[in-house]
């Protein structure tokens, strides 16, 4: 499967989904008594170039899908048209330096609304690092659970560093498999000021069958704590499907966000795409079109807090760009 270009049109059966998402937004701003369409805010892309002279430390060269430069131009010609105003960056490196480079992207590409970067909590240099990083105003938290990362939640010095990051009103990302679930109750219960939030649905397995039921009480037992989100992305990669052949058909992704909405409510779940990664399995306008279509059903002021709300609140995103945008890619 070759990554759609910048320069690629939309299909039918995605322009309809695009329109799905703007008539969404625009049913959303109304019943909020806005004039405005209420824009998508996707919580999860990565950007990366591997032509600089340091190179990338991911992803591998031998990946012909993803190795190659991947910047917010390519990204804003595919998610604007489906009524996205802007992403929150997720670190793909675990060079520290590699903060500051998407930061410093950021200056220049007001669609990047903030960056979850990538530090280690409970290891030496966290404290300056985050000084240094939190001072940037999309700096706006930390991904853990990979990069010799990992959720320790008995740690006592990852758990003080992390209630730096919740002094600093920073969020946890956390990245970890349906077992790991436990930890995540762990955690919140001892940094129960921290936001937290769950990537990838804990990375399960999605076949189209009701989820195993480990996943589903660990996920309803992080539902019971305040404190702790779910960000709904990784559905098609879940799929296995690496060929592009993910479902787009909703009902076959039901059954986990059923479940979903049944542990967090419409209050803590939020829209992420895990692109470019997630053009593996389907386009950005499949990613997209499944979740839009569930929560459509659930009425406007869901649909707005999933693509929107939520998101401002969990990663304090204060600047938007201004939308309908002044100009377009």
């Amino acid at each position: 499967m070759k990554l759609p270009g910048p320069a690629r049109n939309l299909s039918r059966r995605e322009f309809l989904v695009a329109a799905t998402a703007l008539a969404g937004g625009v049913a959303a701003g109304c019943a909020s008594g806005r004039d405005r369409p209420v824009p998508v805010l996707d919580t999860h892309t990565h950007f990366y170039d591997p032509t600089r002279p340091q190179g990338v430390p991911w992803p591998p060269k031998d990946d012909a899908l993803l190795y190659r430069p991947v910047l917010p131009l390519e990204y804003r010609q595919l998610a604007e048209p489906l009524g996205v105003a802007g992403t929150v960056v997720v670190e793909a490196s675990p060079w520290v330096e590699d903060n500051q480079w998407v930061l410093d992207l950021a200056e220049t590409e007001p669609f990047l609304l903030g960056l979850v970067g990538h530090l280690k909590p409970g290891q030496a240099g966290f404290r300056a690092d985050l000084e240094r990083f939190g001072r940037h105003p999309r700096f706006r938290g930390v991904r853990t659970g990979l990069w010799g990362a990992q959720v320790t939640p008995e740690n006592d010095a990852f758990v003080r560093d992390l209630a730096l990051l919740a002094d600093r009103g920073l969020a946890l990302d956390v990245l970890i498999g349906p077992d790991q679930l436990p930890l995540v109750v762990r955690l919140a219960q001892r940094v129960p000021d921290l936001r937290i939030m769950i990537d990838h649905c804990a990375n399960l397995r999605v076949d189209g069958q009701l989820p195993p039921a480990t996943w589903r009480e660990g996920l309803e037992a992080c539902g019971r704590q305040p404190n702790v989100f779910l960000k709904v992305s990784g559905l098609v990669e879940g799929t296995g499907r690496s060929d592009g052949t993910a479902p787009r058909d909703t009902a076959f992704y039901r059954p986990v966000l059923d479940a979903a909405w049944e542990a967090f409510g419409e209050n803590r779940v939020v829209y992420g795409s895990n692109w470019p990664v997630s053009a593996r399995f389907a386009s950005l306008a499949t990613v997209q079109g499944i979740v839009a279509e569930y929560v459509a059903a659930r009425g406007a002021e869901a649909t707005a807090r999933f693509f929107h709300h939520n998101a401002r609140q969990v990663y304090g995103l204060r600047r938007l760009p201004s939308w309908p945008r002044s100009s377009r890619v």
